[in-house]
């Protein structure tokens, strides 16, 4: 059992139960509105948690691997009523969204083939490129403080889209350099010294050790289970592989990982096409929950398109199931294990400087994904093009979908120049992909 808070109010475990549904169905905008959210709910509402907690909390979580909203989530419920606390505040922040993106994934899969749905699409699809863009500028405003922070963020970008670089080598790279940079020259990453009147208590060594088998066994059950019964060569244990290897390296949040997370399932593992890529995120973006929800979308589409020996249905549900399983068992174990360390790790340079180096080639990382889905949105065809070390996705400018590309622009002006929230912009974007999809 976790420790109890000690700020003004205390909720008892029903209340806490029925304030995080409501926070788990509301939870719309991504990272930054999620945050906001329970911002206002648990600190300035009902002040459960102070605010130098919840802030020393959230900057916890950004070193941690996984949504950041979710896993700060969890941590409260932790905090309030220990480890049941947490599980039920975690699950309920996840629970909704993941409901309702299935429900949603699943009449995609039987009706995508439909001329309506693909016009429908054809908008979200659209919307999506100026979602990510926006994206891409709040985080870049947010990040790059110094000179040395733009930098890593162009080094990230060029070593994605030019060369093709592996994600997780571009998030150690990124995060050791930040270890060393702030041992030599703080100031390059813009870290601040710890307090000098930070107290830090015992290395609790034994419940951190007891948490990460326990948990270690239960995120793991299932890969078991798939092993024993179907095999290396089924689709489920490629799909419960890959996320699993995902869940560690998705440091900085889902925007980052997106990019990887696409390239792989689209061209490495062929389990869906780019545009359905873009489907999904557009999915993810008008639900509530982590928008790492999409996972979901992946998973159940890789294992509807090979479903045997289940009927495609049940392959679908066991895909989403287990990528859902993969994507968020592991937030809890992170958080279990290492929350009795927040002190430590909140006032360590060299961890905040790994994180802040980590989260300046983020930038670059979104950047890469932006530039992937306007190739793979705008232009039915893409061409591969490789010299040496180079590898270079070419679009062939023929096949520019001006639809597409005017209803991009259309969302842009929506949410840049009327400033228009996603889900408005999405749902005008899609209207206009049916009526483009009949007229013409």
């Amino acid at each position: 059992m976790g420790p109890l808070v000690t700020s003004t109010d205390h909720p008892d475990f029903r209340e806490m139960i029925r304030v995080f549904t409501r926070i788990g169905f509301l939870s719309f905008g991504g990272p930054a509105g999620q945050i906001a959210l329970m911002h206002r709910e648990l600190v300035e509402e009902r002040r459960w948690v102070d605010e130098d907690q919840y802030l020393h909390a959230l900057n916890f979580c950004h070193l941690l691997p996984g949504p950041e909203a979710q896993q700060l989530a969890t941590w409260i419920g932790w905090k309030l009523h220990g480890l049941r606390g947490g599980l039920a505040a975690g699950l309920l922040f996840v629970l909704p969204g993941a409901f309702i993106i299935l429900a949603l994934t699943i009449l995609y899969a039987f009706a995508a083939k439909l001329d309506w749905f693909a016009a429908l699409f054809l908008g979200i699809k659209a919307a999506v490129l100026a979602i990510v863009v926006q994206a891409l500028i709040r985080i870049a405003g947010r990040a790059l403080n110094t000179t040395f922070k733009k930098a890593l963020a162009v080094a990230a970008f060029i070593a994605l889209f030019l060369f093709a670089a592996p994600f997780p080598l571009i998030v150690l790279g990124a995060g050791a350099i930040g270890m060393v940079v702030a041992a030599v020259r703080p100031d390059w990453l813009a870290i601040k010294p710890a307090g000098a009147d930070v107290v830090i208590g015992p290395r609790p060594w034994g419940q951190s050790i007891r948490t990460i088998a326990l948990w270690g066994l239960i995120w793991a059950a299932p890969m078991v289970l798939i092993l024993v019964t179907l095999g290396r060569g089924h689709v489920l244990w490629e799909i419960g592989s890959f996320f699993s290897q995902l869940a560690v390296v998705t440091f900085g949040g889902a925007y980052a990982v997106l990019a990887y997370m696409a390239q792989e399932a689209v061209q490495g593992h062929g389990w869906l096409s780019a545009g359905e890529m873009a489907d999904g995120l557009g999915l993810a973006e008008t639900t509530p929950g982590p928008l790492i929800m999409v996972t979901q979308f992946v998973g159940y589409l890789a294992a509807f398109r090979a479903p045997e020996p289940f009927p495609p249905l049940m392959a679908g549900l066991l895909g989403a199931a287990l990528t859902t399983w993969g994507t968020f068992a592991p937030c809890f174990l992170w958080i279990f294990t290492f929350a009795p360390w927040i002190e430590r790790m909140e006032n360590s340079p060299r961890l905040k400087g790994g994180l802040a180096a980590l989260t300046a080639a983020v930038v670059g990382v979104v950047a890469n994904l932006t530039a992937w889905f306007f190739i793979h949105v705008l232009f039915a065809r893409v061409d591969d093009f490789a010299a040496g070390p180079l590898r270079i996705s070419n679009p062939v400018w023929t096949t520019l979908d001006w639809r597409a590309a005017l209803l991009a622009a259309l969302s842009a002006l929506l949410l840049f120049g009327f400033k228009w929230n996603i889900i408005r912009a999405l749902g005008v974007s899609a209207v206009g992909g049916v009526m483009l999809g009949y007229i013409i």
